[in-house]
């Protein structure tokens, strides 16, 4: 069974139900018109160019009904990032498919100062343009059996492409990640039991469905089993999210580390009472977060793994199985196996090397590019680029990006230690990103970017007891705020070319 069809026997199966509470927008839908909405936008669809369309939309039931409708028309859709650098990113996202047609919101455009693009059909047009007409028949489409809808509408095959994403660039450029029907599907049906997600539970819909983690967990998982989901499409406005969760009664919440730390602080007593599930992923969880829900609202947060190549979970903490600071075992149909980085043999227990995944939720490959799809995936391993270990009771250990070790005198030392390592001894609020900024003379220097002013050789002192003096940083930079990425995930391409050009004009200067 495909996506959309999910979604149109659940219409069916739920049609009074509560399915979307747009925050944003005020408007709330049923399952039934939500179905009549698909239906009316799909048939405008059909008259688009066939293939791809490029949806720049914030996190609404505008965006779920276009994505819906979409993939009901028989096209697929592409998701663009516009949250920063939305005009080049249209842009991009046009070169790299090979297609014209994006449908974005005028309002969403002039708010974030993006230009018109070419090829740009704003969804406030659309809707206005609907007839009498055309809302009768949807809606008489909409009366019919579901299995009879289901015709009606693409069927198409469950390996066909559900939606094109594109990486998060923080390392390089974009890759255009394709994934199936039947890679999503998986991945749902994989977290199901572990959580036990049912009908009833009411979503927190924050992220961006650019991103792979809200396309999965805000938008496919909640349709997948009838769900209402709550959405808000500014997920920086954390005063507004946590007042949402307590006045809705909201069951689960993911997100990144950094959307978790805005709502620890601006949160209230009670007001995540109604939580069953809090999830983070996308970056590492910091120790201090997680016990700062535990003391503030005795609530466990959990953390998770995953890839956008992997639809996204690869492995997660959960209620029977949780070990903090690991990324939790594989799912339910998963294998990771971890290799090592030089001679390619398997790991043994607690050993370090390439994190590699295999199962039903890995990606059909990137689009238009096969060198990178063979390079990524090889014998059916995908391999993340990560380095972690599985320990002796299966848990999985993330260690960081293979990009984010250096060779220093010999020997691989990880970035990310070196962050577990200095946020120990931060100041309250503060944040780290700890980067290698290469030099022709000096070679390669480890440097610290931290967002509060500190006493720089006291915080050596006490990392040396964790580290040895290989692995400190040469060099301290204090900035207002580390730049991150739209779904939340700290930016470290951007980091790393601001920190080389602060300190070449410094040594110039």
């Amino acid at each position: 069974m495909l996506l959309h069809q999910h979604f149109i026997d659940n219409a069916k199966r739920f049609g009074k139900k509560l399915a979307i509470n747009d925050f944003t927008t005020n408007r709330e839908l049923t399952y039934h018109r939500s179905l009549i909405a698909c239906l009316i936008l799909s048939r405008f669809f059909r008259k688009l160019d066939k293939g791809f369309i490029g949806i720049m939309l914030p996190t609404s039931a505008g965006c779920i009904l276009t994505k819906t409708a979409v993939l009901m028309s028989g096209r697929t859709p592409v998701m663009i990032n516009y949250s920063t650098g939305a005009e080049h990113n249209a842009r991009y996202a046009q070169k790299k498919c090979d297609f014209r047609t994006i449908i974005t919101s005028k309002t969403m455009l002039e708010k974030i100062e993006c230009p018109f693009v070419d090829g740009m059909i704003y969804i406030e047009d659309i809707m206005a343009a609907i007839t009498p007409a055309q809302k009768a028949l949807a809606a008489a489409t909409a009366a019919l059996p579901g299995a009879l809808i289901k015709k009606l509408v693409h069927q198409g095959h469950e390996d066909d492409s559900a939606v094109i994403l594109f990486t998060s660039g923080s390392e390089k450029d974009p890759k255009a990640v394709q994934l199936t029907h039947k890679n999503i599907l998986t991945n749902i049906a994989s977290v199901t039991p572990i959580f036990g997600f049912k009908s009833e539970d009411r979503f927190m819909c924050t992220l961006p469905f650019f991103h792979v983690f809200g396309l999965t967990t805000n938008l496919w998982l909640p349709i997948y089993h009838g769900m209402t989901m709550l959405t808000y499409a500014n997920p920086l406005d954390f005063k507004k999210i946590c007042t949402i969760v307590r006045e809705h009664k909201a069951t689960f919440l993911v997100g990144t580390p950094a959307f978790f730390w805005g709502y620890l602080r601006k949160s209230e007593d009670g007001d995540f009472a109604s939580l069953r599930i809090a999830l983070t992923g996308a970056d590492k969880c910091p120790d201090a977060l997680r016990e700062g829900f535990k003391t503030k609202h005795n609530i466990t947060l959990y953390e998770g793994y995953g890839a956008t190549e992997c639809s996204p979970v690869i492995s997660t903490n959960t209620s029977e199985f949780n070990r903090p600071g690991s990324v939790g075992k594989p799912i339910p149909g998963v294998q990771v196996r971890i290799e090592n980085y030089e001679t390619g043999e398997e790991c043994g227990p607690g050993e370090d090397g390439r994190i590699l995944v295999k199962g039903d939720s890995v990606m059909k490959g990137y689009f238009n590019d096969f060198e990178q799809t063979s390079l990524h995936i090889r014998r059916g391993w995908y391999d993340t680029g990560d380095m972690g270990n599985i320990d002796q009771d299966g848990y999985l250990w993330h260690v960081g990006r293979l990009k984010r070790f250096v060779k220093i005198g010999g020997e691989m030392v990880s970035l990310v230690k070196i962050e577990d390592v200095l946020e120990k001894f931060l100041p309250e609020d503060s944040h780290c990103c700890v980067v290698e900024i290469p030099d022709a003379i000096k070679g390669a220097r480890i440097v610290a970017v931290v967002t509060t002013p500190l006493d720089e050789k006291a915080v050596l002192k006490q990392m040396a007891a964790y580290l040895p003096p290989i692995a400190l940083p040469k060099i301290f930079l204090v900035w207002e705020n580390l730049p991150k990425m739209g779904s939340g995930k700290i930016d470290f391409r951007t980091i790393s070319e601001m920190a080389r050009e602060q300190l070449t004009r410094k040594s110039i200067s």
